[in-house]
């Protein structure tokens, strides 16, 4: 008897057993795919069957009108930019436009995918940096993808991704083009520990659909289907047993063990007296899997077939017919009759166009380990030999042998040559990764561990991802051998990222180092260590001496140096500098900075001290500029590379957005931005104190502290914490709580008492006086009041100004009201001068009451101009407060709620309603609108009765789409 397998080719082939015992799991990724856009993360041990799972979800797709393009890593690859990805991109060819109707945008993947030059764009000439060159080529990627319509990308192998492609991938996931479908399969054990798959946390954007989907072994059940589909009704339970043991479930070992059992009878190895397959595999001697499976297939090869598998072995990546014949030293016609063996018994495949390899990597280290030392010496010495006569040799994959060989010094020259290669081909991911190998070799030559440290400290700057780049600059600082003015270099570049993206003190300590590591040797460098150390001094509130003497050491160091780029980061700082001391004459200096021009580096320059301004402009109320300068940085953003300007300023832009009385999105466009943005420090703090303040003016007292005590632990960065006290002393003063408020504002106001922070965090001062007044503390409110004052005279402070009114009026409101009045009326011109709503209605609110023990009737009349205001910005307690003065001066609209509404909410309900969708509690429901606890649960009740939910949590969807 001669046990067979289904004859077909894709059965005897291997690409066609049942696929089976994966209903779960492809249903979550076609649901996945179905409602796009999506990301799906695909993890599992090798040989689990994620292609498989893949292929044959994305199968029914195409067949649905589906489009697919796949990439895959592979563990030693030619340096090439993103090669995953432009591997996938070049099947895009029959989905694209022509170039005509492409982006520009693309353009900049011409040179790269010139199989696509009917459908992109000429590449654009202004691009000369690799780290701009960088950022434009993410932007291009996903133009490209946007302009294939529904398609799914999938990229395979994520574990063995270089550090570019995997920042692209994470980029691409946060912000997918909308009918885009984006599959990364991994090998969690193949991960550095706790390392994330894209290198940095990611959770899925608001709208974007995905699984995480975890392939377990198949079942002792599942092996059986799979051996009764190939079998049929040969398929006993003994052999579904065995076939289950010897591969733990895994369906790629079960399906080379019924390739080779096919093989073997096919070839007669199944005689009268051995016709049980099982007998056959439980004779097997050599380990179980897929080593003894592919080892046996080989054995069964003629020596010149059994030469070309060991060559592909050696070579270990995809590699010509050509090259496969020399290293296998045969001549081209045994060559070409021995790859045709190979393949035809499924030990090599095709796998890309005219390149031969396994079909996997468990198959080439089965094959690789097999070959004796001597044998394997000789193969990687005609491996090198080999590629070193192509038109471009792969220098990565030369220096791979020369390890495999133990040449130390071969290796080390090769793998330089080839991170120079990787660098210079705009390969950031492979050139760091051989850095870090080279950099790991005790006994390097000192010139050499400084050449090789200092590009790998470069590398590391291009990240968007900043503690993957601090990880790698204090792996690097921890050699001790470095040169002391290489360390200062690189601990600058450590120091910028802590202090800049991190917002971490530690950053200060290791700027000052390194410019006492740097001296007079790189004074280019001391000089931007110098300057940030002034920035800085601003931020945390130290003496504006401090930081002006900053900028002028670092002035004098750059006055004499050639290299323009240092003395534009000098001038970017010192305007910085000045924009946050208010100085008059800044806006000046800002108008004269390059705009236009060819060196990439100043213009990144330019970019920063933009975005510098516009942060500054900001806080100093000097809103009107804010949105030109935003726009001037981020568009040099993306012309010069620089992906952190471009994130921080659109965390910018929702700050703008809530000043200027633009709140309906703001709670989505946080949502988005926590998505697309993650591990950037300014983002936690800055939306924390944003979504905070959303929170008090709706009166939702517990989300609104949680909010602002999230921004007040995160940083001890001087505006920020004063800005968090503001926010929580407000909160306490509303709920009556004003000895909390002092003791939470009047330490805050206090720590600004050296001039700059005063200007860009003066929200906190009115607070702190008004929290004074109210626990009877005159005195420190008085003082407090006089201290501002002498602290912004003469500054180019609006807001600051408009503060100092408020303060003023407090202190004047109950001994001569009239003159309150009048502070309290500049301040309401100045705010709304600036262009902010809110407190411009607030300010509007004080000087009314000032009103209401003379002139009641005016102030009434002036409180329900402002209560309109309040219930148009969606200030829900603001408004309800107005309500309440109106009703205790009996000058309130008719009462709410008191005639029948039937089935539909009450204008009260409403409110309750909107305050419950957001989150709000009873008790902030009460708060914010004035009403008893009471009054409160029974409005709750009947929100719910009448939108037909049983739970407070399904109010959200179930309010109508044009409720508030």
């Amino acid at each position: 008897m001669v046990v067979s397998l289904d004859p077909s080719p894709r059965a005897a082939g291997g690409g066609g057993f049942a696929f089976v015992g994966r209903r779960r799991e492809s249903g979550l990724l076609r649901g996945a795919l179905q409602h796009p856009p999506a990301v799906v993360l695909i993890e599992g041990e090798a040989g689990v069957g994620k292609s498989r799972l893949v292929s044959e979800v994305t199968a029914d797709l195409v067949g649905q009108g589906g489009r697919v393009l796949y990439g895959s890593c592979h563990p030693l690859r030619e340096p090439f930019p993103y090669g995953p990805v432009i591997d996938a991109l070049r099947q895009a060819g029959p989905y694209l436009p022509p170039a005509p109707e492409m982006s520009p945008l693309a353009g900049v993947l011409a040179p790269l995918l010139p199989e696509l030059t009917d459908h992109l764009p000429p590449a654009p000439a202004d691009v000369q940096e690799s780290g701009a060159e960088r950022y434009q080529l993410v932007r291009a990627v996903r133009a490209v993808l946007e302009a294939c319509g529904t398609a799914i990308l999938v990229i395979e192998d994520l574990h063995w991704v270089d550090e570019a492609t995997r920042e692209l991938l994470l980029l691409l996931a946060r912000d997918l083009p909308p009918r885009l479908g984006l599959v990364l399969t991994y090998r969690q054990e193949e991960l550095p520990p706790r390392a994330p798959v894209l290198g940095a946390a990611y959770r899925r954007p608001p709208g974007t659909s995905g699984a995480e989907i975890h392939l377990a072994p198949l079942t002792k059940s599942d092996i059986q289907d799979l051996t009764a589909a190939a079998l049929g009704p040969r398929a006993t339970h003994a052999l579904g047993r065995i076939l289950f043991e010897r591969s733990a479930g895994l369906p790629l070992v079960v399906e080379e063990d019924l390739i080779t059992l096919s093989e073997q009878g096919h070839r007669g190895y199944l005689s009268v007296e051995v016709v049980d397959p099982v007998t056959r595999l439980g004779q097997a001697v050599v380990p179980r899997g897929l080593r003894e499976a592919v080892s046996t297939r080989v054995r069964g090869l003629s020596a010149q077939a059994v030469a070309v598998a060991e060559a592909a072995a050696v070579l270990a990546v995809p590699t010509a017919e050509p090259v496969l014949t020399q290293v296998a030293d045969l001549d081209p016609e045994q060559g070409m009759e021995a790859l045709m063996e190979v393949l035809g018994a499924a030990v090599l495949r095709e796998n890309q166009p005219m390149q031969y390899g396994f079909r996997h990597a468990l198959a080439q280290q089965a094959v690789y380990q097999t070959i004796p030392g001597p044998r394997r010496r000789r193969l990687h010495e005609r491996a090198i030999a080999a590629l070193r006569t192509s038109d471009s040799p792969s220098l990565v994959q030369i220096a791979h042998h020369f390890r495999a060989l133990g040449d130390w010094e071969g290796w080390l020259t090769q793998a330089e040559a080839a991170a120079a290669q990787a660098l210079a081909l705009g390969d950031q991911g492979t050139a760091a990764a051989l850095l870090h190998t080279i950099l790991a070799e005790p006994g390097l030559d000192e010139d050499v561990r400084t050449r090789v440290a200092l590009a790998l400290s470069r590398t590391a700057t291009y990240s968007v991802e900043y503690t993957a780049s601090v990880a790698v600059l204090q792996r690097i600082l921890s050699d001790p051998q470095l040169p002391t003015t290489t360390r200062g270099e690189i601990r600058v570049g450590l120091g910028l990222i802590l202090t800049s993206q991190a917002g971490d003190p530690a950053g200060i300590r290791e700027l000052e180092s390194a410019i006492d590591e740097l001296g007079d040797q790189r004074p280019e460098t001391a000089a931007h260590a110098m300057s940030h150390l002034a920035l800085w001094a601003t931020f945390r509130g130290r003496p504006a001496a401090e930081a002006l003497a900053w900028i002028e050491r670092a002035e004098r160091a750059v006055q004499a140096s050639p290299d323009e780029a240092a003395r534009a980061t000098v001038h970017a700082n010192k305007i910085a500098v000045l924009t946050q001391l208010g100085h008059p004459k800044v806006w000046e200096l800002i108008d004269h900075l390059p705009r236009e021009g060819r060196d990439l580096a100043v213009l990144r320059q330019t970019a920063r001290a933009l975005y510098n301004a516009a942060d500054a402009a900001l806080d100093l109320g000097h809103d009107d500029r804010v949105g030109a300068l935003l726009e001037q940085s981020q568009e040099l953003a993306h012309r010069t590379g620089a992906p952190h300007l471009d994130a921080i300023g659109r965390i910018l832009r929702q700050e703008l957005a809530w000043y200027s009385g633009a709140w309906g999105d703001l709670e989505a466009a946080y949502a988005s931005l926590f998505a697309q943005v993650q591990d950037i420090l300014m983002l936690e703090v800055e939306g924390s104190l944003v979504l905070g303040a959303l929170a008090e003016a709706r009166g939702q007292w517990s989300q609104a502290l949680k909010r602002y005590t999230t921004a007040r632990d995160a940083s001890d960065y001087a505006v920020w914490t004063a800005d968090a006290a503001a926010g929580i002393g407000r909160v306490r003063l509303a709920q009556g709580e004003p000895e909390t408020a002092w003791a939470i504002s009047a330490p805050a106001a206090d720590s600004l008492r050296h001039g700059g922070p005063w200007l860009r965090a003066s929200a906190v001062v009115p607070v702190a006086v008004e929290a004074a007044l109210a626990t009877a503390r005159p005195e420190s409110a008085t003082k407090l009041t006089r201290d501002f004052e002498r602290a912004i005279e003469g500054q180019d402070a609006p807001a600051a100004t408009a503060h100092l009114h408020l303060c003023l009026g407090l202190l004047l409101r109950d001994d001569d009201p009239a003159r309150a009045r009048d502070h309290f009326d500049r301040a309401r011109a100045t705010f709304q001068g600036i262009g902010r709503p809110y407190p411009t209605a607030q300010a509007a609110e004080h000087a009314a009451r000032t009103l209401i023990p003379t002139t009641p009737h005016r102030a009434a009349q002036d409180l329900t101009e402002i209560d309109e205001i309040y219930r148009h910005l969606g200030a829900t307690f603001d408004a309800a407060r107005c309500q309440r003065t109106l009703r205790d001066l009996g000058e309130a609209r008719p009462p709410v709620g008191r005639r029948s509404y039937g089935e539909q909410l009450s204008p009260r309900e409403q409110e309750v309603a909107c305050l419950l969708a957001t989150g709000a509690t009873n008790r902030d429901i009460a708060h914010a609108l004035f009403l008893s606890p009471r009054t409160a649960e029974h409005h709750v009740a009947s929100v719910l009765k009448k939108l037909g939910v049983t739970s407070r949590h399904a109010v959200r969807d179930a309010l109508p789409t044009n409720n508030p």
